[in-house]
């Protein structure tokens, strides 16, 4: 890979700009202080997308993202799209991005840091020192499976109709994804379905089964319905080390994960592809936050997301893992100094806003380089 990483911006909707421009702060920061080379090319997507163009994402910047070693997504969507036809939702500009870079594996992370363990509406002592990853598979299940759409019946009534479909290939390679990730953490997998009642669930408790059994012997893999999975994540969430689940259960798993954390606004993600012949792979990262169009303009938005997604960005696609650290150190030491933005303010801290967040964060790494 050259020494400059070519990286696709694409903001979207909302706080997307917002909490972008951080994450260029941060950018600058590295080149200047640790001479990396980012080649960063703005693009739309979703509604922005939509006002400038008319689709939620264009061919032209479906290829510069084909085109780039990574993208870094802020969010899409907003009212003022809400009564657009389906296919023209700002979402189906995410989609299209996952689907045709074949991103089938969404990792999210659930972590507290400690200056925020009272911020979780769970006791302390259940999320205090949690790190979980959750891997979901992402373009295929539910949420892609045909046929699907609304029909209308010979007696007027609707039927709506969505169809849960996994093959054997599809669920071996997001499992090795979750396997390859616990042989570096705990060692751990929990792999979640609804075995009991669905016949996808079935292929993929069997699957996932004898992929271990097959290939990773050695990781310690435990069997979870997807119910259950949601109780224990509110129970007990240090039990957790990677779950892997599809595309349905991953996108509902997750957000009650991320809320262990005390605020959306803090949990990165990652979307991974398959590696190709030179051991690239297509990338996009993004916030697990939405556009939140509220406060949109308002310079209130958390950033700690957008810049963690970064990292992620660092660590995942440019084997950068000492400055994903050092970026992570940096948000650490921040919110350790009482630093928080309005969603994770506590009492006897400081609240500050966007911008100034991402100001103190280049700050602590100045600090942290010196």
């Amino acid at each position: 890979m050259s020494n400059t990483k070519k990286i696709l911006v694409l903001a979207g909707d909302g706080i997307g700009p917002e909490v972008m421009r951080q994450v260029r702060r941060i950018a600058d920061w590295l080149a200047k202080r640790r001479s990396i080379g980012f080649d960063m090319e703005d693009g739309l997507v979703g509604g922005a997308s939509i006002d400038a163009n008319g689709f939620p994402l264009t061919d032209e910047t479906m290829a510069d993202a084909m085109a780039a070693d990574a993208v870094l997504l802020g969010a899409v969507g907003g009212p003022q799209w809400d009564n657009l036809p389906f296919e023209r939702k700002p979402e189906r500009g995410l989609l299209r991005l996952r689907k045709d870079m074949a991103l089938f594996a969404n990792l999210r992370p659930a972590f507290v840091f400690d200056a925020l363990v009272d911020a979780s509406s769970l006791k302390p002592e259940l999320v205090r020192g949690l790190d979980t990853m959750i891997v979901r598979e992402l373009t295929g299940g539910v949420y892609f499976g045909e046929p699907r759409g609304i029909e209308t019946l010979p007696d007027g009534t609707r039927r709506g109709v969505n169809t849960q479909v996994y093959t054997t290939p599809e669920i071996e390679r997001v499992g090795r994804v979750a396997f390859e990730l616990a042989a570096k953490r705990r060692g751990k997998v929990h792999s979640v379905e609804k075995a009991n009642v669905m016949e996808s669930g079935l292929l993929w408790r069997e699957t996932i089964q004898a992929l271990h059994d097959a290939e990773y012997p050695n990781i310690e893999l435990a069997h979870m319905y997807a119910d259950n999975c949601a109780m224990q994540l509110v129970r007990t969430p240090k039990q957790f080390d990677v779950v892997v689940t599809d595309n349905l259960f991953g996108d509902i798993l997750s957000d009650c994960a991320a809320m262990l954390t005390g605020s959306l606004g803090m949990l990165p993600s990652a979307s991974l592809g398959a590696d190709d012949k030179n051991g690239k792979r297509k990338a996009l990262y993004e916030p697990v936050h939405g556009s939140a169009p509220d406060i949109a303009g308002r310079d209130i938005a958390n950033p700690l997301a957008m810049v963690l997604s970064f990292a992620m960005m660092l660590r995942y696609s440019f084997d950068m893992a000492e400055d994903a650290d050092l970026i992570e150190t940096a948000v650490k030491n921040v919110l350790s100094s009482g630093l928080r933005t309005a969603d994770i303010l506590q009492a006897n801290t400081a609240r500050v806003s966007t911008s100034t967040m991402g100001e103190s964060l280049t700050r602590e790494l100045d600090k942290l380089t010196s």
